[in-house]
């Protein structure tokens, strides 16, 4: 279906119990947005794309041109527009292909159009003070502890590669061995393996300058560990980076571990280490495609004992507090997926009943499909818009039906209040 004001008008009619904003914002993140050189002009003044740990881009870094590489954000505010749109944080996915398009309007406004239609206008986020502050080793604070979510969440991704290697070990739909090569080949600052020293440094500089406290929690996350890192097991290396934060800033932040499905003495060693939140990412319910697409988690743990080792953390942590991840999308992805769009809302609402029930509420992010992923090839575009919007429907109604708080550490839910901007599930709640 070609992308026009009048087909979202219908999507908006179809789907007319949905907000509007995560609507756009969901097929935003779908396919992607284009920007023309005058508006990359302005970008360049704003809060630049870190490339935080994923690319999050439809095209490679070769193909994109120098501003485009460096000059778009890394989000941007939708507001106004024909529908009124309330404020709306969506994460930048650059795709010059994309039928929406960043233009200039009025002297220096932004808006978005797509086609000829003005949708909305557009607002940058501010580049912060601490942005253009260097560590004592000279690397950028943009390098070490990047901001997201319009500034609330610190993303420090301690380790940038994975040591699941190669087609038949890494997800089939990530990117991050391959996004940290193209990262470094392009001279971008791009530290693989951060040590203590540097975070804690960045955290500094970023609580010194951060006066109006718009920072609230900050992530640990990174590549899984299937042996050793520096001497270390997963849980014991990515523990230590909350204890020293915790020990420097002790309740400054909200602090999230993005890791494995760990065995239970590794999270306990989160838990005492300082975490407040704990992400065991399941990419995907349906077992067979978990086998498919996550092959070295299902030779390294099995699905089986990575949806065990989720439950059993939430002892640790408590339910609320354990928000485990699937890449929305990829269960229609061939050649294995499913090819009819409730077939696969139904396994995946097999997966949020079983979690929500134990009360664990997972969240998701829209699958971006990178070119650099094994995916690509057989996968140049991305599930229909029906099909997301069908699944934030299922996803907020499953929520209340459990009667489940809003997942603690992403700010308000809500349109116009939510802040997390690789998808519209926080926008959907509340």
């Amino acid at each position: 279906m070609t992308t026009s004001y009048a087909t979202l008008e219908t999507f908006f009619s179809r789907y007319s119990d949905l907000p509007k904003e995560a609507i756009l914002k969901t097929d935003l993140l779908r396919q992607g947005i284009a920007w023309t050189r005058a508006a990359l002009a302005i970008s360049a003044k704003a809060k630049p794309k870190s490339y935080f740990i994923f690319s999050f881009d439809r095209k490679t870094q070769s193909e994109l041109t120098p501003e485009e590489r460096r000059a778009a954000p890394e989000e941007l505010a939708l507001t106004g527009g024909p529908w009124e749109f309330k404020r709306t944080i969506v994460s930048q996915r650059m795709n010059p292909d994309s039928p929406y398009v960043v233009d200039v309007r009025d002297g220096e406004q932004l808006g978005l159009r797509c086609g000829n239609d003005w949708l909305c206008d557009v607002t940058l986020p501010k580049r912060p003070s601490y942005y253009d502050e260097n560590l004592a080793t000279g690397k950028p604070v943009t390098d070490i502890a990047p901001t997201l979510e319009w500034g609330y969440l610190i993303y420090l991704t301690a380790f940038r590669l994975c040591q699941y290697w190669g087609k038949e070990e890494e997800c089939q739909f990530c990117d991050i061995n391959n996004n940290y090569r193209q990262q470094k080949a392009e001279g971008r600052s791009y530290t693989g393996v951060k040590s203590i020293d540097e975070v804690l440094a960045a955290m500094e500089i970023i609580n010194r300058l951060d006066t109006d406290r718009v920072s609230t929690a900050y992530t640990v996350t990174g590549g899984s560990i299937t042996t050793k890192l520096d001497g270390m097991n997963e849980g014991e290396f990515y523990a230590r980076y909350a204890d020293a934060i915790e020990s420097q800033f002790p309740g400054r932040w909200i602090g999230k571990a993005v890791v494995q499905a760990l065995p239970i003495d590794e999270v306990k060693a989160l838990k005492t280490a300082g975490y407040t939140i704990y992400h065991p990412n399941y990419e995907v319910w349906d077992e067979q495609l978990f086998n498919q697409l996550s092959p070295g988690k299902a030779r390294y743990v099995g699905r089986d004992e990575w949806i065990n080792r989720i439950i059993d953390a939430a002892e640790i942590f408590s339910p609320q507090h354990v928000i485990p991840n699937f890449v929305a999308g990829i269960e229609m992805s061939q050649p294995h997926g499913f090819t009819d769009i409730e077939a696969a809302i139904k396994s995946t609402q097999e997966g949020l009943d079983f979690f929500m029930s134990h009360g664990v509420c997972p969240r998701f992010t829209v699958w971006c499909v990178e070119p650099n992923t094994v995916l690509h090839s057989t996968n140049p575009e991305p599930p229909s818009l029906d099909y997301y919007c069908r699944l934030l429907q299922v996803y907020r109604d499953t929520h209340k039906r459990y009667d489940l708080p809003v997942p603690p550490g992403y700010g308000s839910p809500g349109v116009g209040q939510a802040v997390f901007s690789v998808s519209a599930f926080m926008d959907v709640l509340g």
